[in-house]
This record gives C-alpha cells, structure tokens and sequence, in this order.
C-alpha cells in the first residue's frame, strides 16, 4: 500500500475511532518498546483493555479510560477484575485539559472509582507513563520503584 493510501485509512480509522481506541493508538505509537495485544473478551467480564509484553520480559495489562470529568466509570466487574488481580496491572486514564494523562496502579481501582481523576497518579503524562511500563519487570529495584508510586 503507498504511504498516501496508509495516511487516508489512517485518517479515516482515527475519525471513526471512539476516544479510548484513539488513546489506545496514541500510546502504542509512543511505546516501540512495548508489545500491545488488545484483548476483545466478551467470555471475562472486566478484563482489561490490553495484554502488553515488554523488553524486560514482563507481562502486565492496561485498561484504557477517557473521561470528561472527574469521574471515571468502571463496570463491578472491572473493579472485581484489578481487586482479584491487584499485581501487573495497569489503568491509564485521559481526561480533559491539561496534564491529564494519568497511569495508576489497578489495585487502586477502588480509590480510583472513589476520587476519580483527583487521586494521585503512578505517572503523569505520555513520557513518565511510557517509562514507568518499559520499566515494569522482575528487576527488584524496579520493583520498589512501582511499589512506592501512590
């Protein structure tokens, strides 16, 4: 395909998009480093958006939300999902305005689900998010880093 015709599907694909597909997009262009699976899972209800794999040979999952407020809405079985499994998983949350890209932890999903965007954040915006999941794996350092992060 010739890269005009790339460029026109591309455009056509973001107009049509809903806004966390177009998070999705963003942050996987942002992350070379990164391995993004999208996960369409109608059989595990509250599964995560994304199974991601990266270069320390760490699996983890990111849910993707985009919001116009504060709020951020989460099904019960989204919240059961991150509280059942409270390790390696990820949200990553959009809202409006300024340094509003925000990466939690998932086994802060109830507090996330209480306070909404106001809960303080693991990473803010696209170059601290994008180092805190390349960083993700079995290196202990590393590990107490992420630990650490509210």
């Amino acid at each position: 395909m010739c890269h005009t015709c790339k460029l026109v599907v591309q455009c056509h694909l973001e107009k049509t998009m809903g806004p966390e597909a177009k998070l999705y997009q963003k942050i996987r262009r942002a992350t070379p480093n990164i391995i993004w699976n999208r996960i369409e899972n109608l059989s595990v209800p509250g599964m995560p958006d994304t199974l991601c794999y990266n270069k320390n040979n760490h699996f983890f999952t990111v849910e993707f939300k985009v919001t116009k407020s504060n709020k951020i809405r989460f099904s019960p079985h989204q919240i059961a999902w991150h509280v059942q499994h409270p390790d390696n998983t990820f949200i990553l949350a959009q809202g409006l305005g300024p340094r509003s890209l925000k990466l939690y932890r998932g086994s802060r999903i109830r507090e996330l689900d209480a306070c909404g965007l106001k809960l303080d954040a693991c990473a803010l915006e696209l170059d601290a998010c994008r180092l805190m999941l390349e960083a993700c794996g079995p290196d202990k350092m590393v590990e107490e880093l992420m630990r650490s992060c509210p």
